[in-house]
This record gives C-alpha cells, sequence and structure tokens, in this order.
C-alpha cells in the first residue's frame, strides 16, 4: 500500500484491514460479528470495504481456496519485461483470472506472480496465453513442496 493511499485511511479503515488480515469468522452472520469487533455496524462495515475496493487501496477480499486439495495447481512464474512495457505487461497478466497476484521485482526477472488453476494441465494453456499477449517469456516454477509463511501488513 503506497504512503498516499495509507494516509487516506481513518481509524476504522486502518481497522477493518488489521482484523480481517487475521481471520475472517464462519457462521450465520460473519459481517455482523466483525462488526461487532470493530464497534461498528455490518452496513458500516459493508460500505466500508467496497470503498476500500472501489479505491483499490484492496484489490481483493474474499477466501482463499487451496487449488490443490480441489484437484488443481499452483505455479510460480517468473518473467523478464524491459521497464518501459511493464505497466503494459503487468495489465495483461492481471486480466486472467488464474492469476492470483503478481509483483515487481528489482531483478533481471522483475515480474512475478501466482498462478491457480482448477486443473494441472490448464497452467500450460494459461502460461501460453500469456506469453501469446506479451510477447514475454514465462518462467514457470511449479510448486513442489508447500511451507506456510504467514503474512500480516498491519497498517
Amino acid at each position: 500500500m503506497a504512503d498516499t493511499q495509507t494516509a487516506l485511511l481513518d481509524d476504522l479503515d486502518r481497522s477493518i484491514i488489521n482484523v480481517l488480515q487475521d481471520g475472517f469468522p464462519i457462521g450465520p452472520h460473519p459481517y455482523a460479528q466483525v462488526a461487532g469487533e470493530l464497534d461498528t455496524d455490518e452496513t458500516t462495515l459493508l460500505e466500508r470495504l467496497q470503498r476500500l475496493l472501489d479505491r483499490r487501496i484492496l484489490t481483493r477480499f474474499g477466501p482463499m481456496y487451496h487449488a490443490q486439495h480441489m484437484g488443481g495447481a499452483f505455479s510460480l512464474v517468473a518473467m523478464r519485461v524491459p521497464p518501459d512495457d511493464l505497466d503494459r505487461v503487468v495489465e495483461i497478466v492481471n486480466g486472467f483470472d488464474e492469476v492470483a497476484h503478481n509483483y515487481e521485482r528489482e531483478h533481471a526477472f522483475n515480474l512475478w506472480f501466482v498462478l491457480a488453476t482448477e486443473t494441472p494441465d490448464v497452467i500450460g494453456q494459461v502460461l501460453a496465453h500469456i506469453e501469446h499477449a506479451t510477447g514475454h517469456r514465462c518462467y514457470n516454477m511449479p510448486k513442489l513442496e508447500e511451507f506456510f509463511v504467514r503474512l500480516r501488513v498491519p497498517v
């Protein structure tokens, strides 16, 4: 999150982001439960979440499923993209539903993303489409072993 966007957040926005990073309850009224934890109401929470999404402060809010447990596959992909073409390529890559997230690195391989597909054989098909659409090669690194690293970004 850029500093300018962080400055646009009030205390409730920050609390929403921080609380939701620790999990989301499962039950008949999960938003009301979270709202109660934040000392607000469900309508306000839902409006705030939508505003954070609309302003692209949050790019995604939703469950994360373990694709491999459902027969799917994950892969880490790197691309070597000329800096002056990076914005165009990022926009194309982000347009694929199978791309979970991507990030820029200060390295010859400067664009990395995670691909999640419904079946393992679709990984190659999606990468071929991305290579065709971007004109740049995708370096596929399928997941061989999983390590759980909990990431939490307090705001």
